[in-house]
């Protein structure tokens, strides 16, 4: 099965593609750009130099959740767009668990972190078994002083640490006591191999999608939401004053 896989749930940007668990080839990109300038250019030139189109691939993968925003929606929208041209299914991959497929050669525990801001790290545990990663928790954003309660209410053992909200998580665990290893800076990032390898293992267990039943998946309220929630409360605090 050849795989396309996007990976845009933070700054940077990978594009991959794989045939069943094989790497034929990636593009990585952390310039700064905007993912919207980015995403499709990449896409397009890795299959251009593969000799091959988005109608050759058997299913696109994408990381749908959790992450930025914005970089959700532009990854998401990208694989819909090509998946309904080429009439193709699609694999919304957990980017916590992406990541855990992408660093699968490590044995061991390992904590997925990313940076979700507000004090807090989107994250996930998971221990790596015969290069498989087995889920300890589910996605979730949690505090760290959180993360740290619950590892050590599992007498957990020492913590590979990965995501671009690792070394955050690392220090906190470090200073807490809790044996930790931040892994190398080249393998720490979100990549979209481990999109791809996740995207195989959901095609294999019938977790693939139509490109309209595609989401984002983001784990906590947008900002802007937030803020109208917030608007809405208050209006309604002053309503209900006004009334007594």
């Amino acid at each position: 099965m050849k795989i396309l896989a996007l990976e845009v749930s933070a700054v940077a940007a990978s594009v991959a593609l794989c045939e069943d668990e094989v790497l034929l080839a990636e593009s990585y990109q952390n310039t700064g750009l905007t993912h919207s300038q980015t995403l499709l250019p990449m896409t397009q030139e890795l299959l251009a130099r593969c000799g091959l189109g988005v109608a050759d691939v058997d299913l696109i993968a994408v990381s749908a959740g959790p992450g930025s925003f914005t970089g959700l929606r532009i990854g998401v929208a990208t694989a819909k767009g090509l998946a309904w041209a080429a009439e193709k299914p699609c694999a919304g991959c957990s980017t916590l668990e992406s990541m855990a497929w992408g660093a699968a050669a490590h044995d061991g525990e390992l904590c997925a972190a990313m940076d979700a801001r507000r004090g807090q790290v989107y994250n996930a545990c998971f221990r790596i078994e015969d290069g498989r990663p087995v889920r300890l928790t589910p996605d979730r954003a949690i505090s760290l002083d959180e993360l740290i309660a619950e590892l050590r209410a599992r007498g957990a053992g020492e913590q590979y640490v990965v995501g671009d909200g690792a070394a955050l998580c690392y220090e906190a665990l470090r200073q807490a006591g809790i044996p930790a290893r931040l892994a190398p800076e080249g393998a720490r990032m979100q990549r979209a191999y481990g999109v791809a390898r996740l995207g195989l293992e959901l095609a294999r267990t019938g977790g693939t999608v139509g490109p309209n039943e595609l989401v984002p998946v983001y784990h906590r309220l947008s900002q802007a939401e937030r803020e109208r929630l917030a608007a809405e409360k208050k209006r309604s605090a002053i309503i209900t004053e006004g009334r007594t």
